[in-house]
């Protein structure tokens, strides 16, 4: 029995899967399985994934429901104790398994893992995670108590650079189905394990966040998405104050996408219980213009990106 399963959901991802595959396969540390499911592919994903003929490469089909649905069947295949996730499109560098292993050993109390990750806008762009515990140094690794001070730029936890203890995540109920085409299903599990287990992380960045990855979901249009529901945690974040911040960087999030696509009702519902103080003075300024205004700064914001310079904000 393998000591991690890596859970890999695949859904017409034929231009980028196979680097990712590549990049899973020179792993240093090579007590795996890959549990790929491919979630009703249209296109030649199939086909890539079967050129590979790696004895740790599980193979599955099933019909299209979702990145969520996808994610937890993957699960119920997995033999491991250790579940790692892995996206279609994203990367692993050759230590990442290694580094997640490390942390397994130093903390086996804990009962899931992160490490630090990049965010790659573009082939000349790559920004690190950006948080206070990047402070550490490259090469900490410890417990963090509190996981939303932590999180309000970048958040710690990110799918592809995640490790959870397979009976933990069994205990959340995995990921939450009716959250669809990326709007948050991921966020309101690490919400969920926050509150339950503190994370044990490794500042060593070894995966990589492709956000210029084909058919991405979090490109889908906004009315069509179901995003997460912040005000689940309404009586949590009454006692918890860096939760409540980390939630309101959440709606002010969601609010903006809204009011971009047109929707003021839901832009208005997911405003109203956003504590401006825990806003920045431009996230403020930000969140009351019209959209028009918006549209503008959003603008900038990818010339920005384009010229190797990130523009956000969320710092």
């Amino acid at each position: 029995m393998p000591k991690i399963s890596v859970i890999i959901p695949l859904y017409n991802k034929e231009k980028d899967i196979k680097k990712t595959l590549e990049s899973l396969l020179v792993q240093s540390f090579s007590d795996y399985e890959a549990i790929i499911v491919n979630d009703g592919s249209t296109d030649g994903s199939e086909a890539v994934v079967k050129s590979f003929t790696d004895d740790r490469i599980k193979y599955f089909n099933k019909v299209n429901e979702g990145v969520a649905f996808a994610r937890n069947y993957a699960v119920e295949k997995a033999t491991a104790s250790f579940i790692a996730f892995l996206d279609a499109d994203d990367y692993w560098y050759p230590k990442h398994l290694e580094n997640l292993n490390n942390l397994t050993n130093k903390f086996p109390e804990a009962s899931w893992y992160a490490t630090g990750y990049e965010k790659k806008h573009h082939k000349t762009l790559s920004v690190p995670l950006q948080s206070p515990i990047m402070n550490q140094g490259n090469d900490w690794l410890g417990i963090i108590p509190n996981y939303f001070e932590n999180s309000f730029t970048d958040a710690l936890a990110w799918t592809s650079a995640v490790c959870m203890k397979k009976e933990f995540f069994l205990s959340l109920n995995g990921f939450d189905t009716t959250i669809t085409n990326g709007a948050g299903e991921d966020t309101d599990l690490w919400i969920r394990a926050a509150l339950k287990n503190p994370i044990a992380f490794s500042t060593q960045i070894t995966a990589q966040h492709n956000l210029q990855g084909s058919n991405r979901i979090s490109h889908t249009p906004t009315k069509n998405r179901v995003f997460m529901n912040p005000d689940n945690f309404l009586a949590e974040e009454n006692v918890r104050p860096s939760l409540k911040k980390y939630l309101d960087l959440n709606r002010y999030s969601f609010a903006l996408q809204h009011k971009m696509a047109g929707d003021i009702e839901a832009f208005k519902s997911y405003s109203k219980n956003i504590d401006p103080k825990n806003l920045t003075t431009k996230q403020n300024y930000i969140l009351n213009k019209p959209k028009w205004i918006i549209k503008e700064m959003l603008k900038i914001q990818k010339m920005a990106v384009l010229t190797g310079f990130r523009f956000s904000s969320f710092k």
